[in-house]
């Protein structure tokens, strides 16, 4: 799928999750509201199938009722709206992520390669992801407190996830700094924390995959991911941005998007 007539089309949203992981509402439901707020193409992205147990993403088995679900809803919709089967691939390490060839037999239109997990220092995979009061509780339980193990990996397997390739778009790029810095507040100031995003931001310019500008944290805690800080150096870069917004309500399939632009738009002033 070529992105590139994106960079100029703003009605379009590439990630969303409904009733076939953790979003709260059938597919159908967003197409409506993504017809009523005139988008032209909509992207759903289900967490993908894993080889541990997680209640946030699908089923292997519920693979094939997806794609027959998108099918359905191309024939119904396909005169309003463009329809597109993605997913949102967790990177586990070598042993599972964007490039294993299962999805290569299914066929999706793109693949967002996302880090949710990561190893404890008992090579337990562990989703740190979601509210901070159950990130809070994790790190006691799961990594004995150590933020910067926390850090460190997430952006270890984030760049290792990179350079194995096999997806489109890398989603949510720090998201790991938002609950790190509640955990331990100025951390994403600290010269170790910032060398790491610069690694893989260096990897990502290397590959050359699209970065989504993802709006789900805004509206409840003004910032994005990645962070604002690191827009104008993407930019600078030429790195492809995308602007998602990670819905998992139909109502929100548009919240925030019009402020990332804005906010885009004056970092990519800002350096030319």
């Amino acid at each position: 799928m070529d992105f590139s007539e994106f960079q100029h089309i703003r009605t379009y949203n590439f990630h969303s999750h409904t009733q076939f992981c953790d979003g709260k509402a059938p597919m159908e439901e967003f197409v409506r509201e993504a017809v009523r707020q005139r988008f032209t193409h909509y992207g759903f992205s289900p967490h993908s199938p894993l080889p541990l147990r997680s209640p946030c993403n699908m089923s292997q088995s519920d693979v094939p009722a997806y794609f027959a679900e998108v099918d359905r809803l191309r024939a119904a919709y396909g005169d309003k709206i463009k329809l597109y089967a993605g997913m949102e691939i967790d990177y586990l390490g070598p042993q599972w992520g964007p490039a294993h060839p299962y999805f290569d037999s299914i066929p999706l239109d793109y693949r967002i390669g996302s880090v949710h997990f990561i190893p404890n220092p008992e090579e337990r995979y562990i989703d740190i992801d979601g509210r901070y009061e159950n990130f809070r509780g994790k790190m006691e339980q799961y990594f004995y407190r150590d933020i910067r193990y926390v850090v460190d990996t997430f952006y270890r397997q984030s760049i290792d996830m990179v350079e194995a390739g096999g997806f489109d778009i890398l989603g949510h790029l720090d998201k790991v700094g938002h609950n790190a810095a509640h955990y331990s507040p100025g951390i994403e100031d600290e010269s170790w924390y910032v060398r790491l995003v610069d690694m893989l931001i260096d990897a990502v310019v290397a590959s050359g995959v699209i970065v989504e500008v993802n709006t789900k944290a805004w509206q409840d805690h003004r910032r994005m991911f990645p962070s604002t800080r690191y827009l104008s150096r993407l930019i600078s870069a030429g790195v492809p941005i995308l602007v998602n917004s990670d819905a998992h309500f139909p109502s929100l399939i548009n919240s925030s998007r019009a402020i990332a632009y804005s906010i885009l738009d004056e970092a990519a002033s800002a350096t030319n």
